[in-house]
């Protein structure tokens, strides 16, 4: 049967008590707590590992590790990163959708800057727009940036909003719509309903209860026949 060493512990050496050094006690080793200072290069992106070469654990006859830092990149309320462009989402009304808007934005350095959109061009509904050299700055370069891309969600006003007098004041002020398609004896109206996308489509439920039915009344069917290429 094996064991270690009670006099040596294992290292195969022992150190008499005179000879003892008065700070290890013999261990040769000496608990320290050292601050490394790390500086984050602007650019750096997550997974970027920054590396402190031989100041990992030290022991007699043993080369030093390294001590490797791996960025974690946090998430940020307004921005998204994607390697050196930033994308952002910013609400607007009609009216300033349709004529021209400035808004107010912090930067991710601090600064405060103002977009400006000019009167007379529309933005459409889930419109992109970019502002260029806006972005991250680049890793080792950081006078280069990327762009800023803005997404923007239109809101729309509620219904009846407006007086109908008020409507046609406006829509004689909008673009004049397209002609109006010709309505004939056997043509079928319908009206567009408000839908709400939580309560799902009404149309599958029907199509599966059709399914079960049908299954229920000829029992297992097979394949269906398919038409032959020629």
């Amino acid at each position: 049967m094996q064991s270690v060493c009670t006099d040596c512990n294992g290292e195969g050496e022992v150190i008499s008590e005179k000879d003892r050094c008065k700070k290890c006690e013999g261990k040769k080793v000496l608990k320290e707590v050292k601050i490394l200072e790390v500086h984050v290069d602007k650019g750096m992106k997550h997974g970027q590992k920054i590396t402190f070469g031989g100041e990992a654990d030290q022991a007699p006859g043993v080369e030093p590790g390294d001590i490797v830092l791996v960025l974690q990149e946090k998430e940020n309320e307004t921005f998204r990163r994607d390697g050196k462009d930033l994308f952002m989402n910013h609400k607007l009304g009609l009216v300033e959708a349709l004529c021209g808007f400035q808004f107010m934005l912090k930067h991710l350095d601090g600064r405060q800057i103002v977009v400006k959109y000019p009167a007379g061009k529309v933005i459409e509904p889930a419109a992109v727009r970019v502002v260029r050299g806006e972005g991250m700055p680049q890793y080792r370069n950081p006078f280069e940036k990327g762009d800023l891309y803005v997404k923007f969600d239109v809101q729309f006003p509620e219904n009846n909003w407006i007086s109908p007098e008020k409507l046609v004041e406006l829509e004689d002020m909008l673009p004049s719509r397209s002609e109006p398609p010709i309505i004939t004896a056997d043509t079928e109206e319908v009206d567009l309903q408000d839908y709400d996308v939580s309560q799902g489509s009404s149309g599958g439920g029907r199509r599966e209860a059709y399914n079960d039915s049908s299954d229920e009344e000829g029992g297992h069917h097979g394949p269906g026949v398919q038409c032959a290429h020629q």
